[in-house]
């Protein structure tokens, strides 16, 4: 039979801990998809398969984007993107870093939203580019968050030393054009731990 004292000090302690916990990203519940655009005037959405993330218990945010996961629906293009493009021998994975403050999330009721404004750092084929981007944090439940971006956050390729990998795969396509700028879009599911 359970004592009342232990019993409200479990409950308690289940509802603390999402607040105190490290969060780990649903990889299979997450997206991460792009949009890229030729010869002016045909737009087309891809996406990576495999993501891990984690947000710790100070609010440190860090998603890994595992680069040989692209895909595209057609499995040549896919090959040319990873061997030419990305170089996934040289660069396995792109990493994204920001600093959340917590608070605002724990405290927010199941369902509720909060926008929040932050900068984060996006690493990507060896290098690093900083960016403000608007987000939607909803609290699913209490045990889980979902972070979904507001605007696309736009990469250039020349930032990142991917305009020879855009030419190669420009000329491979026999393609008059792909744009250089490609809009990146997330939504992130976290999980207490």
């Amino acid at each position: 039979m359970f004592k009342l004292p232990r019993l409200l000090s479990a409950l308690l302690l289940a509802l603390c801990l999402p607040a105190h916990a490290n969060w780990h990203l649903d990889g299979e519940s997450s997206r991460l998809s792009f949009i890229t655009g030729k010869n002016g005037d045909t737009a087309e959405v891809h996406r990576f398969l495999v993501l891990h993330g984690t947000v710790d218990r100070k609010g440190m945010a860090g998603l890994r984007i595992e680069m040989d996961s692209v895909s595209s629906g057609i499995p040549l293009r896919d090959e040319q993107m990873r061997d030419n493009l990305f170089e996934v021998e040289r660069f396995a994975e792109a990493t994204v870093k920001a600093q959340i403050d917590l608070q605002p999330i724990n405290d927010l009721a199941d369902g509720a939203q909060i926008e929040l404004r932050l900068p984060l750092t996006v690493t990507l084929h060896g290098q690093s580019h900083s960016y403000n981007v608007l987000l939607l944090a909803t609290r699913l439940d209490a045990r889980r968050f979902q972070v979904v971006t507001l605007e696309p956050l736009v990469l250039r390729a020349e930032d990142f030393g991917l305009l020879p990998g855009l030419e190669s795969l420009r000329k491979f396509a026999r393609l008059k054009s792909i744009n250089p700028s490609v809009p990146v879009s997330a939504v992130l599911i976290f999980t207490a731990r």
